[in-house]
């Protein structure tokens, strides 16, 4: 409580010894946001959570829990049924300052990140306006007559212009990249359990998540869905009809040996504070599909994939993105908006079709 406390835009209004006396205070007063430890007497944090889901589905949680093969199938349990983000809780902590400073690092931003989310969700019309005229038709159409764009703030020297190609034929999609980050599992799960049979490509993704969490994501999508997802080993031959997930604290990268695309692992060091970066698998697969690439953002904080969408439309790829409303972070996916990447802004649930509709032309 001390550690919330001490910030001057952070008001705590109460705490809970259980999960039972949670859900009970939840439904009494709400609060902007709530922190759920996973386990908790009574009633444990997983189970509180699917309960305050079902009389309040959106406000913002976030779990703690501890870092350990056990914790992280219970934080993937809760992801995958509804909380916002999580904070694990590392063993190594040995006095109060190191617990605050980690506390500082690791769940403050995200609790002003995920509050302001549901506080300035419908700041951006004329983005969602602009999604659905492009909605309408099939290919490109062209901005909307007076539109302002909202202002984003990128590094000029690091995002330098790149010339759209409006009204352009669509092109055969001959591979898929995906980007996510926070409330990543639950749109990843929506996303394979709409599609009813494989697609004809392979899936590359990149979930900013550690080890062990990225291997129990993938179980929990192969289970959900009709397509296989793994962790990929280096040098393994991409298929079509699988998809491949970035494991925890690796690169994944893509390269072309003849008719044949093969994935690779490094431990670089992090882009955009991550490992595994979006923008170092969305770099590689435009120079592999060039035109045949769709990129794909979906729910995140921060901007990783910014400077991969630029990169897939130089090679005159096509980049969509995921919309404000449906993201649970519109950092990512209204990056790439903002600066005028997107080919289309959609809501979760259209965004699989779309994929579908594009490999089948």
């Amino acid at each position: 409580m001390t550690a919330l406390s001490k910030h001057a835009d952070i008001q705590v209004i109460g705490h809970a010894e259980n999960g039972q006396v949670a859900v009970d205070k939840v439904r009494a007063s709400p609060p902007d946001i709530i922190t759920l430890d996973v386990e908790m007497p009574v009633m444990d944090g997983i189970a509180a959570l699917k309960e305050i889901r079902k009389f309040n589905p959106k406000i913002p949680i976030v779990m703690f829990s501890a870092f350990t093969q056990r914790g992280a199938r219970a934080t993937m349990d809760a992801l995958t049924n509804g909380a916002s983000d999580y904070v694990g809780k590392p063993s190594n902590i040995q006095n109060p300052e190191e617990a605050f400073k980690f506390l500082d690092e690791n769940l403050i931003p995200k609790i002003r990140s995920l509050c302001a989310k549901s506080k300035n969700s419908n700041l951006a019309p004329s983005l969602r306006e602009r999604g659905n005229e492009r909605r309408e038709s099939q290919g490109l159409s062209n901005p909307a007559a007076g539109l302002v764009k909202p202002s984003f703030v990128v590094q000029k020297s690091s995002l330098a212009p790149v010339l759209r190609q409006e009204n352009r034929p669509l092109s055969p999609i001959d591979g898929i990249v995906i980007g996510v980050s926070t409330g990543g599992p639950a749109a990843l799960m929506r996303v394979f359990e709409l599609w009813k049979s494989p697609l004809k490509v392979p899936i590359f993704i990149v979930q900013h998540m550690p080890p062990v969490f990225t291997q129990l994501l993938a179980n929990r999508l192969t289970e959900i869905g009709v397509i296989p997802v793994m962790e990929p080993y280096d040098g393994q031959e991409a298929q079509p009809g699988k998809a491949y997930i970035a494991p925890g604290g690796w690169h994944m990268y893509l390269k072309r040996q003849g008719t044949k695309v093969f994935m690779g692992l490094n431990d670089d060091p992090p882009e955009n504070s991550c490992r595994p970066a979006v923008d170092v698998l969305f770099r590689s697969a435009a120079q592999v599909y060039k035109r045949s690439l769709l990129g794909v953002v979906l729910t995140g904080m921060g901007q990783d994939g910014l400077l991969g969408a630029q990169d897939i439309l130089r090679e005159n790829g096509t980049v969509i993105v995921q919309d404000q409303e449906t993201s649970v972070i519109w950092g990512m996916p209204g990056a790439v908006a903002k600066a005028d990447l997107a080919e289309k802004v959609l809501p979760l649930d259209e965004i699989p079709n779309e994929i579908l509709y594009r490999t089948q032309i």
